[in-house]
């Protein structure tokens, strides 16, 4: 199987449509369409059904997709490899993690690292998604949930507390709830995660049941925004809320961490290295 080829299969596979493949893989449709057919003439067998809702695995292309795993998993465990070898203290070294952390702790800290490593590439991803250290989606990540894969290294940058925010301005129009009112006369500011979760949603612990939903949002970024703007109650984390100049009405005892990960092969890596000390320097408190 050739590689290139085995690269477009697997798209096709996760992706389902030509098109989303091709975008995945930032080449055009024309390519994946060229590259699936070259690998189905090699292997000599169809891999996929081509339905009205997408392409779909044969039994043959189910087989085909556990090889092709195989050969992505090898390669990346190559490059893996290789990059922990590498002690120049230039190239590209990707990080992912939320918006908030994005602009609050990575880009202040990259800012004060190039000023000693310029030759040093950050390639930032601030996303929820949670990319896959181990297939080289990304060197770095800065989370708040701990992983339990052992091939990934993690250390603890922060532990933070969680409290109900307002700003100022909607204190003072509509005053601070009343512990055990469920939020009765406010208005609040979801994260909207917690809302699909179906589980039951709380802000600072206390149930949202009589409140009413002003927002919701899909980032911890827009919601500091919507309560610093004074759309209503919202939780926070407590560095977090004390940033923007909001009011802490309630705290919550819980606290939750925040962890740097990475991959054991990489961690050694200088620029990975040197990248991974600006970034716990910049969470310390």
């Amino acid at each position: 199987m050739n590689w290139d080829d085995t690269r477009v299969f697997l798209a096709l596979c996760r992706e389902q449509t030509l098109r989303a493949a091709a975008r995945s893989l930032g080449v055009d449709q024309a390519t994946v369409g060229r590259r699936l057919a070259s690998l189905e003439s090699a292997l000599a067998a169809t891999l996929f059904l081509r339905t009205s809702s997408g392409y779909s695995l044969t039994s043959a292309g189910e087989v085909a997709m556990r090889a092709a795993l195989e050969m992505e998993a090898a390669a990346a465990g190559l490059q893996r490899q290789i990059l922990g070898m590498d002690e120049r203290l230039s190239g590209v070294v990707r990080v992912t993690t939320t918006d908030s952390f994005a602009l609050d702790f990575i880009i202040p800290a990259v800012a004060r690292l190039r000023l000693d490593h310029p030759g040093i590439e950050v390639q930032l991803q601030a996303s929820t998604q949670m990319l896959n250290l181990s297939q080289r989606e990304a060197d770095i990540a800065v989370r708040t949930h701990k992983p339990d894969n052992p091939e990934l290294v993690v250390r603890r940058l922060a532990r933070w507390h969680s409290g109900l925010f307002a700003s100022c301005e909607y204190l003072q129009r509509c005053g601070e709830p009343s512990p055990g009112s469920a939020f009765a006369g406010h208005e609040l500011v979801v994260y909207q995660p917690y809302l699909d979760s179906g589980k039951e949603v709380t802000l600072a612990g206390e149930p949202i049941a009589q409140g009413r939903i002003a927002m919701t949002c899909t980032s911890g970024l827009m919601v500091r925004r919507a309560l610093a703007s004074g759309i209503g109650l919202g939780e926070l984390p407590v560095p977090l809320g004390e940033r923007d100049g909001l009011q802490q009405v309630w705290a919550q005892g819980k606290p939750y961490d925040i962890w740097l990960v990475t991959h054991e092969d990489v961690r050694h890596t200088a620029r990975v290295r040197v990248v991974i000390e600006a970034i716990a320097q910049a969470f310390k408190p």
